[in-house]
C-alpha cells in the first residue's frame, strides 16, 4: 500500500538562496537527499506553486510544498522467523542477530532472512529502504544491529553511520598469542583475482580497526575490538592481514591450523567451530528522535563461551 505525503514549508532567513534541495532537506530530515531530489524532478515538490530545478536557489518566505506518494522500497516476503529483540520503541529495533541469518535477501538466500523477519514483525517496515536496515553483519557473525523504523530514523541513522557518530564493539577469538593492542589503518577493496573476497589492497577505501586484548592463551587470543569505518568484512580481512585470522574463518584464515602437541578435545573444537568467530557485542548511538546517547550489550553466544573454554583447559598459557 501506497503512502500518500503532504508536506509544506516557508523558506526561514538562515537558508535564503540556498538550493531547493538543501532547504527541503532542512525542513523535511526525514526523507533522504536522493529522494527529495527525485520529487524535485518529477513535480512532486514545488516553490510557490511552480516546478523547479534541484540545484535552483529559494528566496526567504518561498513556500516549498510537496505532494507524493511514498512506494514501497521493498517487495520481499514476510516471514514467520523469531527475532531477538533486545529493544523496540517507536523509531529504533535493536536485535541481536543469531548465526546462520542472513540479513537481507540477495542471489541464494532469496528469503529465510532477517529482512523477511523484520516484515512479518512489522509490515511498515516495507515502506523503508532494505526495511529499515542500516547496517550490515555477515551470515555467521551473531549481534547486535540497529534497525529504523520509519524514514526520518532511517536518515538519521545512515548519516551517523557516515560521520562515525555510531560506536560498535565485537569480541572474536584469534589464531596466534598476540602481545599488545592497537590499530589496523589498511584500505580495504575488492581481491584483485578472487572476486568474492575482500583484501588489503592499496586502491580500497580507507579501514581502521582499533583492538585490545582480552584472555591470553599459549596458540590463540582473545579479542576486542571497535570499527572506525564499516567497510565489508573488515575485522576479518584486518586481522588476517596481521597473520592473525579468527577461528572458523575459513574464506580468511585457511584451513585451521593446530599446534601438533595440542590435546584431541582442543584439535577438534577448532577444526570444528563452524564460523567465524566474531560477535558484535556492544552497540551505541544518539537515538534518532530523543538524541540521546543509548547503548545496548548482548552476552557471548554459546558456541564461543565454549570454545574459550576449551582453551582455558587446554591452551592456558
Amino acid at each position: 500500500m501506497k503512502e500518500v505525503i503532504h508536506r509544506s514549508g516557508i523558506v526561514p532567513i538562515e537558508l535564503h538562496r540556498k538550493r531547493i534541495d538543501q532547504v527541503a532537506a532542512a525542513l523535511w530530515p526525514e526523507f533522504s537527499r536522493g529522494k527529495l531530489q527525485e520529487w524535485i524532478k518529477s513535480g512532486a515538490l514545488l516553490v510557490d506553486g511552480q516546478t523547479a530545478k534541484a540545484k535552483q536557489s529559494v528566496e526567504v518566505d518561498a513556500v516549498l510544498s510537496l505532494d507524493a506518494e511514498l512506494e514501497p522500497v521493498v517487495h520481499w516476503e514476510a516471514q514467520s522467523i523469531p527475532l531477538d529483540i533486545v529493544y523496540e520503541d517507536e523509531d529504533v529495533i535493536v536485535v541481536n542477530k543469531p548465526v546462520g541469518l542472513v540479513v537481507h535477501p540477495a542471489a541464494g538466500n532469496w528469503d529465510g532472512t532477517l529482512v523477511n523477519a523484520l516484515l512479518a514483525h512489522d509490515s511498515s517496515l516495507e515502506q523503508l529502504p532494505r526495511a529499515g536496515i542500516v547496517h550490515r553483519l555477515d551470515k555467521d557473525t551473531s549481534g547486535l544491529m540497529v534497525v529504523a523504523k520509519t524514514l526520518q530514523a532511517h536518515t538519521a541513522l545512515v548519516d551517523a553511520l557516515q560521520s562515525r557518530e555510531v560506536s560498535r564493539h565485537y569480541v572474536a577469538i584469534a589464531h596466534g598469542a598476540m602481545t599488545g593492542g592497537g590499530v589496523v589503518d589498511a584500505p580495504i577493496g575488492r581481491h584483485p583475482t578472487m572476486r568474492q573476497k575482500m583484501a588489503v589492497v592499496a586502491t580500497g577505501k580507507p579501514a581502521r580497526t582499533h583492538y585490545s586484548l582480552g584472555q591470553r592463551f599459549k596458540h590463540f587470543t582473545e579479542l576486542h575490538l571497535k570499527l572506525e569505518t564499516g567497510r565489508t568484512h573488515q575485522i576479518r580481512v584486518h586481522m588476517a592481514h596481521k597473520k592473525h585470522p579468527l577461528v572458523g574463518d575459513a574464506i580468511y584464515g585457511g584451513r585451521a591450523r593446530v599446534p601438533g602437541n595440542s590435546s584431541s578435545e582442543l584439535v577438534q573444537s577448532i577444526r570444528d567451530f563452524p564460523r567465524q568467530a566474531l560477535h558484535a557485542r556492544a552497540l551505541a548511538f544518539f537515538h534518532p528522535e530523543s538524541d540521546e546517547w543509548v547503548s545496548f550489550e548482548a552476552p557471548m553466544p554459546i558456541d564461543m563461551q565454549q570454545l574459550l573454554e576449551t582453551l582455558e583447559r587446554h591452551d592456558a598459557p
